[in-house]
């Protein structure tokens, strides 16, 4: 058999039902799937009984122990020879398996991933939060596009490896966030090559609303310090920015807060504290411009280049915060990754 895609499902039958009927639209048939359900309340066993017959699909049940640890559950349990990592709130487009044989039948690649598009279905947050995920003007578009600030690293969304690959590194570690870009590092200094197959995208919902984002890039934010403690060296410059952006921001609306209050305090210079009043604003207005015209190009909507501007301030900021927390407790703590952040990392 050539693939096994393998599936951790938390919660959410409803989008596994979306994400298995990709798969049985598949113009390519030589696949498994394999659905392991890590301790839901709300199991998708029924969802995937449906595909019995349609899908080489085989279900497993098992207490949560995270995302990592539920995939590499899987890959005890498969039969291909590449193994196809995917979140359940993605939708595959019919070539998907299709692109993917054609990129390894160009090239060889030990370990590959692909980029993630929003679909016309998504609410208008949802394509926000998408757009701020994948920008060059947030993210660096180093979530697998082509324009991108530091080397490509497959993510668990979209990602492929060999089996005996990923059976040899022991698969995915048991830290809850950041565990897929962890194991890319791991796969890079074992010697592997890991590519992007451009060609090779899906449809990511993400998150629902800016709330459940915030948490999601706070917790991204925690991950780059401890990525950066397990595997020195991989701390970049674009890594830095969502901090240096956090703290520039904070630091221009204190500005901006102080020059007003003394408008009132110095009457006789209000002119002069009227400009730090007011100048602080000019770039965070000019970025949020930026971020209106490009995303509203880009989607073809003004709604959702309206929403992208708040989701790239919460996808920036968030991850800033979170970075900012996790150095504080490691770096200045020197608390260990475990006590630092059992309730986010484990469990």
């Amino acid at each position: 058999m050539r693939y096994t895609v393998i599936v951790p499902v938390y919660n959410r039958p409803d989008e596994v039902d979306e994400l298995l009927q990709s798969l049985a639209a598949q113009t390519e048939h030589d696949f498994e799937v394999v659905v392991v359900e890590d301790g839901s309340q709300r199991p998708c066993k029924d969802i995937c009984e449906k595909y019995d017959g349609v899908l080489d699909l085989h279900y497993h049940a098992k207490n949560n122990s995270g995302p990592g640890q539920s995939r590499n559950y899987g890959a005890e349990r498969a039969k291909g020879e590449y193994l196809i990592v995917l979140d359940s709130d993605v939708v595959l487009p019919p070539d998907y398996l299709a692109h993917v044989s054609e990129e390894l039948a160009s090239t060889h690649a030990d370990a590959f991933g692909g980029p993630d598009r929003a679909h016309e279905s998504f609410t208008d947050v949802q394509k926000a939060i998408s757009y701020s995920m994948t920008s060059f003007f947030t993210t660096g578009g180093i979530r697998g596009g082509k324009q991108k600030l530091d080397k490509f690293y497959p993510r668990s969304f979209n990602m492929g490896i060999r089996r005996d690959i990923y059976l040899k590194l022991g698969g995915f570690s048991k830290m809850r966030f950041g565990e897929d870009i962890d194991f890319s590092y791991r796969i890079v200094e074992a010697g592997y090559k890991p590519r992007l197959f451009a060609s090779a995208w899906v449809w990511h919902k993400r998150r629902t609303d800016f709330r459940k984002f915030f948490r999601q890039v706070f917790n991204s934010g925690i991950a780059r310090i401890n990525l950066a403690k397990r595997h020195p060296g991989t701390l970049k410059l674009v890594h830095l920015l969502p901090m240096v952006f956090t703290v520039g921001v904070i630091l221009l609306i204190l500005i901006s807060a102080f020059g007003r209050a003394m408008m009132y305090y110095d009457a006789a210079s209000w002119r002069f504290w009227y400009k730090v009043c007011a100048i602080p604003w000019i770039p965070i207005l000019l970025y949020s411009l930026i971020i209106l015209l490009d995303s509203t190009i880009k989607n073809k909507s003004l709604k959702v280049g309206l929403l992208s501007v708040p989701a790239a301030f919460v996808q920036l900021m968030g991850y800033g915060f979170g970075f900012l927390e996790s150095w504080w407790k490691r770096c200045v703590l020197k608390q260990d990754e475990f006590t630092a952040f059992e309730k986010n990392f484990y469990g």
